[in-house]
């Protein structure tokens, strides 16, 4: 009896495996709503220099995080090669080090001090499979401005005296509304079948619509994780 048990439950398991390896094989497509998060710059930002502002510390420019939400679509041609059409919504921007001064007893704070941009995304990329699970990928994304903020809080303390200033505001109108990028990154399908994605997206055309005097041209610069879950139609 114990034999036919063991012997019933092998066989239970071979199906199981037999039917996610070849659940999403070739001719077949697949769905993957998906979420995660960014880490996010414009190029060319400039660091913010002491001369102009009468700080004694130069404060430099650096990435800012957000979130990614959004699902995809993929169409297996063979074992190896599928295409994927998505839709998400990511957060970008940049941002700078929050910075603390002291001069003469007085002590001033600057912090979350960054641009927050916003888009919807139509990321096309072509994926191949070096070995089952485990792809890499390379396309093409049309981003689509949603919504562009400068932030910052302002704080100083001293003399018995101390006060915070929160700064936000609308910079859409200084934002190109298009932006094109080319996604590069790997993906990893478990067998259950959760799939962790990591891409880098190279900004193509520029952010910004004017350029100030000494100040280059901007572009997207984003790396994002996502965690999703496939399913076949």
């Amino acid at each position: 009896m114990r034999k036919k048990i063991l012997m019933v439950v092998a066989a239970m398991m071979a199906t199981i495996s037999v039917s996610a390896q070849s659940r999403f094989e070739a001719g077949t497509f697949t769905v993957q709503p998906y979420l995660g998060g960014t880490g996010a710059r414009l190029s060319n930002m400039p660091d913010i220099n002491p001369s102009e502002t009468g700080l004694s510390k130069k404060i430099d420019a650096t990435f800012t995080g957000g979130s990614i939400i959004g699902a995809e679509v993929e169409y297996r041609f063979t074992d190896r090669l599928s295409v994927a059409a998505g839709v998400n919504y990511a957060q970008a921007g940049s941002g700078w080090e929050d910075t603390k001064i002291t001069d003469r007893g007085i002590t001033a704070e600057l912090k979350d001090f960054k641009v927050e941009t916003s888009y919807l995304n139509v990321p096309l990329t072509l994926n191949y499979y070096l070995f089952k699970g485990f792809a890499v990928k390379a396309g093409a994304q049309f981003g689509f401005l949603t919504s562009a903020d400068m932030k910052a809080k302002l704080s100083y303390s001293g003399d018995g005296h101390s006060a915070t200033t929160k700064f936000d505001e609308d910079v859409k109108e200084s934002f190109n509304k298009f932006d094109f990028s080319i996604p590069v990154g790997i993906s990893y399908e478990f067998k259950i079948p959760i799939c962790i994605d990591v891409r880098y997206n190279i900004g193509i055309t520029k952010v910004n619509k004017e350029s100030e005097p000494g100040y280059k041209d901007s572009k997207n610069q984003m790396a994002s994780i996502t965690i999703g879950y496939k399913f076949g139609l």
